[in-house]
């Protein structure tokens, strides 16, 4: 995915060990807000130790985030923070083999797998990645749930299958 705050780095200048600091300018910021869905992104800030063996490029770090997002429910501002350890291999894109339409399967060691193009890693692009994968997908205000339940949408308890079977129960007797 491609945004401003790509930090792009030169495969031929990493060096192994070696500790790359980060942090989105207001534009990124704004920008990485907007690809996210958030109300607004006040600091992105990351660290990492880049460990290198050939066109394998290993960052491990942290991000930190301060964010506000919209309730799910009522759309009113909600503050958060992300705090994330991060442990990304950045890998030569797979060279394809012949026009195969074979299925390939993932297991969760390959979920922190970015392929570079042989010239550069985007260690900005795989941190904005992250912290679009620890945000919570639907945040809930304090009102939320009185919300819900004003609008007569059911909690979980009241319309799951147990409470139907409870329903079922109290007609039989």
């Amino acid at each position: 995915m491609t945004d401003t705050f790509a930090h792009r780095l030169p495969l031929n200048q990493i060096r192994d060990g070696e500790r790359i600091d980060i942090s989105a300018d207001e534009g990124e910021r704004r920008q990485i807000a907007d690809r996210l869905g958030l109300r607004s992104l006040d600091r992105l800030e990351a660290h990492a130790t880049l460990d290198r063996k050939g066109e394998i490029i290993r960052a491990r770090g942290r991000l930190r985030a301060s964010l506000c997002q919209s309730c799910a429910v009522t759309g009113e501002p909600i503050d958060a923070h992300a705090d994330e350890a991060f442990d990304i291999y950045f890998l030569p894109e797979p060279t394809s083999g012949g026009g195969s339409d074979e299925e390939v399967e993932l297991v969760e060691a390959d979920c922190d797998v970015v392929f570079h193009d042989g010239s550069a890693i985007d260690l900005g692009g795989a941190i904005a990645d992250t912290l679009a994968l620890g945000l919570d997908p639907y945040p809930r205000s304090a009102g939320a749930e009185a919300a819900l339940k004003e609008a007569g949408v059911l909690s979980e308890a009241e319309a799951g299958p147990f409470a139907a079977l409870a329903k079922l129960k109290r007609s039989d007797s």
